[in-house]
């Protein structure tokens, strides 16, 4: 069994529909996907829970692939505003839910070993090869940061993937002096500065885990649509998540996920025309 930690409101649907179907279409192993949500319609109308439709929706897809696997919906909503409700990070470089995987080791259901992933990622080989690597000695593992790595500190590491051993996790505390730093000092990349400050002992994966600009490398395991530094013919930042399908042919020049995202558009017509629902992400 893989087990895997998203996190998200209602717009990630797009995301996490897109990434789990490149997922269950080639790991043969059972999948078993959490999804920390919460409700924060106080900051901004639009952070209400990822739905129960599709959540539903999510689970008959997964399961169409493999009858053991499955979605999970968990409302962290509580634990949340008790942890960092007003806090200084609370408005950070991204939204509030980049905040939710630091709670993983509060919430019961969470099995010892998980994979958290951010919502913009696609698989691009069967992910048990990553799942399966040995973190007993270590809190997690993870891949450098591009720009951190060079700007920052040298083993600086990018949160959009990390193995979680949560058993030593929790021996060391490493979430909740994260938690802590979260609540007591403003910065620049809130979840992700503090985990690497909050570490005892993380394993250093190579790139293949978590490949952040080059999209059609055929090595690759997990490519991450993540922000990229582009300086020609200007100095500017580059979005483009794999559901902005245009954009991903067009100016990524990837085609790597090609028959990922032709079901994906498939299955996100069939679930408007069949739930009725067009509020997520464009």
């Amino acid at each position: 069994m893989i087990n895997i930690l998203l996190c998200g409101n209602q717009k990630v649907f797009d995301g996490a529909l897109s990434e789990l179907i490149s997922i269950t279409n080639k790991t043969k192993e059972d999948i078993k996907c959490y999804i920390f949500t919460m409700d924060v319609s106080r900051i901004k109308e639009d952070y209400t829970c990822i739905t129960d439709k599709q959540v539903a929706f999510l689970n008959e897809v997964v399961k169409s692939k493999n009858t053991n696997n499955e979605v999970i919906k968990i409302d962290v909503t509580n634990l949340y505003e008790k942890e960092f409700g007003n806090c200084k990070n609370e408005n950070a470089y991204c939204t509030p839910y980049t905040l939710l995987r630091l709670l993983a080791d509060k919430v019961e259901e969470i099995p010892n070993k998980i994979l958290y992933l951010d919502i913009d990622m696609m698989a691009n080989k069967d992910i048990s090869e990553l799942y399966n690597t040995d973190i007993t000695e270590y809190e997690y593992a993870a891949v450098k940061e591009k720009y951190g790595s060079i700007f920052i500190w040298p083993d600086y590491i990018n949160a959009g993937m990390l193995l979680l051993n949560m058993e030593k996790i929790k021996q060391t505390g490493l979430l909740e002096k994260a938690r802590e730093l979260i609540k007591t000092k403003k910065m620049l990349f809130a979840d992700q500065d503090a985990i690497y400050r909050s570490t005892t002992k993380k394993k250093l994966l190579p790139r293949i885990y978590n490949e952040q600009s080059a999209f059609n490398r055929k090595q690759t395991v997990i490519c991450h649509f993540c922000k990229r530094l582009i300086l020609l013919p200007y100095p500017q930042v580059e979005n483009y998540k794999q559901w902005h399908i245009n954009e991903v042919h067009k100016l990524l020049r990837c085609h790597a996920f090609d028959e990922d995202l032709e079901e994906y558009v498939k299955l996100k017509e069939e679930y408007e025309k069949e739930k009725g629902e067009k509020n997520y992400e464009r």
